[in-house]
């Protein structure tokens, strides 16, 4: 299987590093209604655009392992930490229920693909599971859009660390993995073996 290349590495550090300051700082909190919805786009989209059109990177996304892809949205467990600022009063029903739900749902299923071995019923399965994780996602991101719009201040707590790395890191990653696996998961046949298969 082909290496990942080095730069999409220390890319993803420096990506990572420059959420990480700029929540720390206040300026992700600070932003303004539409503010944090256009970085999300504004990244996924360069992220889809990069995949397109680097060569080095484009051919890694050929010959990586789908299951390295679906393994990252384990993270949507993060949808127990909804429930519990729910609970606490500090996010809305609207938001944090149902899509804390959701995305508990999709981690779960997620887990099991990445560790199941697979068989006729892993294609089919992992296609509706994108496709399901896909609608979950952006009904996320719009039901924030749409509360954000009405009051920023009920959804604080996804524009202070840890939670603001939703918005400017892993959702674009998200977003953008689920569009890579529709490509990968469309050919009938099996996809190479992987660690993930042990």
């Amino acid at each position: 299987m082909l290496r990942m290349p080095r730069w999409i590495t220390v890319a993803a550090g420096v990506w990572l590093a420059g959420a990480i300051a700029l929540s720390a700082t206040g300026r992700v909190a600070a932003l303004p209604f539409p503010g944090p919805q256009m970085v999300l786009a504004g990244l996924t989209l360069l992220l889809v655009i990069l995949g397109l059109s680097v060569p080095s990177f484009r051919a890694w996304l050929r010959e990586v392992d789908p299951k390295v892809g679906i393994a990252l949205h384990v993270t949507r467990f993060v949808g127990i930490a909804f429930l519990i600022l729910y609970d606490r009063g500090e996010l809305p029903y609207a938001f944090a229920v149902p899509y804390g739900i959701g995305d508990i749902a999709v981690a779960a299923v997620a887990l099991v693909l990445v560790l199941a071995p697979r068989g006729p019923w892993w294609r089919p399965t992992a296609v509706g599971w994108n496709f399901l994780g896909l609608i979950d996602i952006l009904l996320v991101v719009a039901t924030a859009a749409r509360l954000g719009m009405a009051d920023q201040a009920s959804l604080a707590p996804l524009l202070r660390l840890p939670l603001s790395l939703l918005p400017t890191f892993l959702v674009p990653i998200i977003i953008a993995t689920h569009l890579w696996l529709f490509w990968r998961l469309r050919a009938p046949a099996p996809a190479p073996a992987s660690v993930l298969d042990r």
